[in-house]
């Protein structure tokens, strides 16, 4: 058994407590936290024999009977669900115990009011993820993030059509993202970074209008961006970095006027910048670097007051920067031009961006390193993890919280 286990379990009948149905789903709990005890056999009658961490309360205004209202085997006891708890639980939070080994249950399909699952940086739980995922049709946010989970990305997911937050994240996911991921038309939040998918990206995907954050890096993802990709019109974050694309930037691509990050580093992209991209008001970084781009930095990047963080190294770009003196000291060793033997600067003696001067003597001295894009600016990840993407809940929920788990040296299948 572990040696410590945290669990808040809040448990309500609407008919007799503790009856067949509520002591089964209770063992069945039980059974995929620590599956090295016959719970059936040691405690038939939970709340009727000493059960140390075990709480039963009666129902409202009634001596009996007797409902589970905390579940504890943690060092610091959780506080006591309110009587008109529900149950299943409405928020299940399983994260950040590196030692937790096995695949994930197959019965948490059977919490159908699950509105929030997190089961996150567990990075011994392996396997594929439940196909009858698509059985917890109250789900708003899915969070399966930084573990060793496999196989393909379940088409039923699809069937989530409430999802606000989708992350799927590190993981060893493969195959295609599948078509119907356009089903999810609340998605305000998709991260499907850090995996094995390969093949396109589903035309779908521009069915998502209400999409914010958008993270596909680190896959073996290739060819066009999908038609109609402006429909895409609150998207503030896409990161697409380290993707085998092989293709041009997509106009497209500047009408998304609230974009604030646009990360395609390493990703084999060829031809220009597109123009477009100085329409892009609000956004503060851009990363193209190490890509096989040409010809000449658009001007109209030049005009992009929010940007913080550009970065434009190793590509075969030429021409004279467009930039004036005071967007190079704003910028600052957040700008990275490095790489590119074809620019020159025409101007500001004293600025260095990695490039030469375009007339002789004063412009920047080729010094700049690709290091020299500070640690935050390559933060983005971390800023739109799912730690800082926020969405609301209407009405109370039952939360479940199984968090710092401990499990002996031998571990767990």
């Amino acid at each position: 058994m572990p040696a410590s286990i945290a669990v808040f379990l809040c448990l309500l009948s609407a008919a007799a407590a503790m009856d067949a149905a509520e002591r089964e789903t209770l063992f069945l709990v039980m059974d995929a936290v620590s599956s090295d005890r016959d719970w059936r056999s040691e405690s038939p009658d939970p709340c009727g024999a000493p059960w140390p961490g075990l709480e039963c309360k009666p129902a409202p205004g009634t001596a009996a009977p007797l409902h589970v209202t905390r579940l504890d085997f943690g060092v610091e006891p959780n506080p006591s669900c309110k009587d008109a708890a529900a149950f299943p639980p409405q928020q299940l939070s399983i994260r950040a115990n590196p030692s937790l080994s096995g695949v994930m249950p197959p019965q948490l399909v059977r919490l159908r009011s699950l509105q929030v699952l997190t089961i996150s940086q567990n990075g011994l739980v392996r396997g594929e993820i439940p196909r009858g995922i698509g059985e917890l049709r109250s789900l708003v946010h899915l969070d399966l993030s930084y573990n060793s989970l496999s196989g393909p990305v379940p088409t039923r997911i699809s069937e989530l059509k409430g999802l606000v937050g989708l992350d799927l994240s590190y993981n060893a996911l493969s195959g295609p993202i599948p078509g119907r991921i356009g089903d999810l038309r609340q998605l305000q939040k998709l991260d499907l970074s850090s995996n094995n998918l390969t093949g396109g990206i589903p035309d779908t995907v521009a069915n998502l209008t209400s999409l914010t954050f958008l993270a596909l890096s680190n896959n073996g993802l290739n060819g066009h961006f999908p038609p109609g990709l402006s429909a895409l019109r609150n998207l503030q974050y896409l990161i697409m970095d380290n993707n085998p694309m092989g293709v041009p930037l997509p106009s497209e691509l500047g009408s998304l006027a609230r974009l604030q990050e646009l990360r395609l580093a390493g990703s084999g992209y060829s031809g220009p910048i597109p123009a477009a991209f100085g329409q892009l008001a609000s956004l503060t970084t851009l990363s193209l670097e190490d890509n096989n781009l040409t010809g000449e930095i658009p001007a109209g990047l030049s005009r992009l007051h929010r940007i913080y963080h550009l970065n434009l190294s190793n590509n075969g770009l030429g021409g004279a920067v467009p930039f004036d003196g005071a967007f190079l000291r704003r910028l600052g060793r957040n700008l990275d031009l490095s790489g590119n033997s074809g620019l020159c600067l025409d101007v500001v003696r004293d600025v260095g961006v990695g490039v030469a001067a375009c007339h002789g003597g004063g412009g920047g001295d080729g010094s700049l390193a690709r290091d020299s894009v500070s640690s935050a600016a390559r933060g983005v990840m971390a800023r739109g993890s799912t730690d800082s993407f926020r969405f609301r809940l209407l009405g109370p929920v039952c939360v479940v919280v199984i968090s710092c788990i401990f499990f002996p040296p031998n571990g767990y299948a």
